[in-house]
């Protein structure tokens, strides 16, 4: 069975980072060169890339994306899109042609609103928490398996998942957006991301929260992952400020992200077409459950993270409030 073995055991675990209850085990690799693509948030600002609504009505789990511009463009699983009928996160992660219309397959981040704030879409210059990004992953496996293709998450989940992570951070979401979420965590946030840098070589990153590992991410070119790093930092930290334990918090251990990565080095994969260029992958194990893109034999980018891969992910449980849910890190 195919694994993931020639992409990841290369990399080499860095020295422990640590802020609170939260850890940052930085993924070294040589450097790979500059990236042939531009980011998400790139082609927006340089006014090559539209993001706006289906149509004029609008469908909540598909926009129309128009890449414009000469260079392909890489959008990253859990990319947050803030404007038009309202706020959306990217299901997969896609690597879109030149010149090339697309419809993408999102989720709603903002139950609460439905009509145009904006004709277009911008990038919200956010990525989903790290908890809610793995749960999506695992949906869209299942939904991958279950039928026989598309990329669609589990719209319900993540209402309900937000509604969740809003009640236990005590956070002012008028229209239940997860923009809110992470704005009334900004002063804690900015705390996390000052106690984190960038190393030299560093394209990803293994993290864990009151001492456990909860997952990685990882990106094929040092560049890439370094316009990223504050944004998955934001991920995994506004976890870390909703887990946090009043008893004294372990030391990071650099045994447990090194077990982490074998055991995602040896996960099968499961591949599958992409809705642009390259092969959308999959990887689940018992404790593992993971997704990324590879093109033309290199990983473009790979987000995995501990918890069960296993069972049906299609029938939805009900949420832990705060102060049980603490209990499991």
């Amino acid at each position: 069975m195919e694994n993931l073995k020639n992409h990841l055991d290369p990399l080499k675990l860095g020295r422990a980072q640590a802020h609170q209850n939260m850890a940052l085990f930085p993924l070294l690799a040589s450097d790979a060169g500059a990236p042939y693509y531009m980011t998400l948030e790139e082609a927006f600002e340089q006014g090559n890339l539209e993001v706006r609504e289906k149509d004029q009505a609008g469908s909540v789990p598909e926009l129309l994306l128009i890449n414009q511009g000469p260079m392909s463009v890489l959008i990253v699983a859990g990319e947050e899109l803030v404007g038009a009928k309202q706020n959306r996160i990217v299901n997969a992660t896609f690597l879109i042609q030149a010149n090339t219309e697309v419809i993408l397959p999102v989720s709603c981040v903002e139950q609460g609103r439905w009509a145009y704030r904006s004709e277009k879409f911008s990038s919200g210059k956010r990525m989903m928490h790290a908890s809610l990004r793995s749960a999506q992953h695992r949906d869209v496996m299942f939904n991958r398996r279950a039928m026989g293709g598309g990329f669609r998450a589990d719209q319900g989940r993540i209402w309900a998942d937000l509604d969740d992570k809003i009640e236990s951070m005590a956070a002012s979401a008028p229209s239940q957006a997860m923009s809110d979420l992470f704005e009334s965590q900004r002063d804690h946030l900015s705390e996390y991301l000052k106690a984190f840098r960038l190393v030299e070589c560093q394209v990803g990153g293994i993290f864990a929260i009151n001492g456990k590992v909860v997952g990685l991410d990882l990106y094929g070119y040092q560049d890439t992952f370094e316009k990223f790093f504050e944004r998955i930092v934001n991920s995994y930290a506004l976890d870390a400020l909703d887990w946090r334990q009043r008893r004294e918090t372990p030391k990071p251990n650099q045994s447990l992200a090194k077990n982490f990565l074998d055991e995602a080095i040896e996960a099968p994969v499961e591949r599958g077409s992409s809705l642009g260029l390259g092969e959308d992958i999959r990887i689940q194990t018992d404790n593992i459950v993971g997704a990324g893109l590879e093109h033309d034999g290199e990983l473009l980018q790979l987000s995995a993270f501990m918890g069960s891969g296993n069972g049906n992910p299609g029938r939805r449980v009900g949420f832990r409030r705060f102060s049980s849910r603490r209990e499991m890190f």
